[in-house]
């Protein structure tokens, strides 16, 4: 007989297949979820948004036949819009807006079989690397109470990490997957741009900065997950080259003798911490045993000229979504505030000069892909950080976004060029703390990086890792 403790670590794969051999019933799953969530969520602050009421009515009706049917699933409270249930956006402003209609990653994933018991913590818009809003306060790291779950979608991972639920929605606009996946021990892979819909509120954000998918523990639960969103939704500007075959066939497939590079400096310059440096010669030495082509690279990436387009992106971008909410000053953290100040200050002008900066960095970047099939980086310049390490003072209100581009260097390439990007936990440091690493691959090729992530995942197995603070 399986029990509520057996639950919590299974993956959202087995939990469907408990369902469906009729071993456990959907209500069992919500239940045992929602039970985890009480017990672990007044420590870690992962889950802001209970929807337990309405997950249990659904769990008690009739469910769509999908590859998840009756799993319990978080939502970041972030674009991924459900209609009649608050939606914050990390935002004081925005506490009780409340949208109309599910978005389609939403109707997806209902259609998968999911069931939602709640939406996850997440910074003020999703800006920060890091998971401390005003509004929520901050979510804390199941391996270190005291560290962040990076950001922006540090609730998900939390939640996940913790086995409140088995994944989680996430979203990615400069490593918001892949971040919190390292901070926290978990799978978290960034698919290319546009392949799932950003529908029906957005067609693309921030020029194609941002990407939908989740935060998982198991690679299977990622590949299975984006078999049953992904795709153009009616209306897109755009949408990512269609995979030769489902993903989940990815899994367990032979990748052939990978042509890696790895890279452990930083494009931008920062200083690099040796455990970073360390898991990533690590994770060469193991790619090259299991019979890979590794060398060491230089991507003679121009960091400072990417850093500074990416800035216009990025800022001009919060400056429309502060004009486009009406916010005045005091309505948002200051360090919300000072940046969509500073992307007022840039033209249309300079935001195209920005865009077209980057997609010719896109272009150099793709021919690197020409003689090589992945490459590895570090996820993270740093181990998981104290909670507090971004705060803004008052007089110095975009500190905080500035310590951002010392902690997260590596992962925003990844959204300017639109390749898919996977952090891996593959190892972790002398105080127990998750380390992740970075494998990007081609654009419209994330077959690759799930066949990698399986022969990583089966040569070095992270499932039965716990942290400290779990169901």
């Amino acid at each position: 007989m399986t029990t509520p403790n057996d639950l919590a670590f299974l993956d959202a794969t087995a939990q469907a297949e408990l369902v469906r051999n009729k071993e456990v019933r959907p209500i069992e799953l919500v239940d045992a979820a929602i039970a985890r969530i009480e017990r672990l969520n007044p420590t870690l602050n992962a889950v802001v948004t209970p929807m337990y009421d309405l997950a249990r009515t659904v769990a008690g009706g009739k469910l769509p036949a999908g590859p998840f049917t009756g799993v319990p699933f978080l939502l970041k409270d972030l674009m991924a819009s459900y209609a009649g249930v608050k939606m914050s956006l990390g935002m004081k402003l925005l506490r009780d807006f409340v949208p109309d209609h599910d978005s389609e990653l939403v109707v997806r994933l209902k259609r998968a079989g999911l069931i939602v018991v709640g939406k996850t913590n997440l910074p003020e818009l999703g800006i920060l690397p890091t998971t401390e809003p005003l509004l929520f306060g901050p979510c804390r790291n199941p391996w270190d109470t005291e560290r962040t779950t990076g950001g922006s979608s540090g609730g998900s991972a939390a939640a996940v990490a913790a086995g409140m639920v088995p994944m989680a929605h996430a979203n990615d606009g400069g490593g918001s997957i892949r971040i919190p996946a390292a901070c926290c021990g978990l799978f978290g892979l960034k698919p290319t741009r546009a392949r799932n819909p950003l529908g029906p509120d957005f067609g693309d954000v921030f020029s194609g900065l941002v990407a939908e998918h989740a935060v998982t523990r198991s690679v299977r639960d990622s590949a299975a997950l984006l078999d049953a969103t992904a795709g153009p939704d009616v209306g897109d500007p755009y949408w990512a080259p269609p995979p030769a075959r489902p993903f989940i066939q990815e899994v367990g497939a032979d990748p052939g003798r990978l042509r890696i590079g790895f890279a452990v400096r930083a494009y931008t310059g920062v200083p690099v911490h040796a455990d970073c440096v360390n898991a990533v010669e690590k994770a060469a030495q193991l790619c090259a045993d299991l019979g890979h082509h590794v060398e060491e690279v230089d991507t003679k990436i121009d960091g400072e000229t990417v850093a500074r387009a990416f800035t216009v992106l990025w800022s001009a971008g919060c400056a429309a979504t502060l004009k486009e909410l009406g916010v005045r000053k005091g309505q948002v953290e200051p360090l919300t505030w000072e940046l969509g100040e500073m992307g007022k200050h840039y033209g249309a002008a300079d935001y195209v000069i920005a865009l077209q900066t980057l997609q010719q960095v896109s272009r150099d970047t793709a021919r690197f892909f020409l003689d090589y099939d992945l490459l590895l980086t570090p996820t993270l310049a740093e181990p998981p950080v104290m909670l507090g390490a971004f705060d803004s003072p008052p007089d110095n209100p975009l500190q905080g976004f500035r310590r951002a581009g010392l902690f997260a260097p590596f992962t925003p390439i990844c959204n300017i060029t639109g390749q898919p990007a996977m952090s891996v936990p593959l190892f972790a440091n002398s105080d127990n703390l998750p380390v992740g690493t970075q494998f990007i691959g081609r654009f419209g090729n994330e077959a690759t990086l799930f066949r990698l992530a399986a022969q990583l995942e089966e040569a070095r197995p992270w499932a039965d890792r716990r942290p400290p603070v779990h169901a």
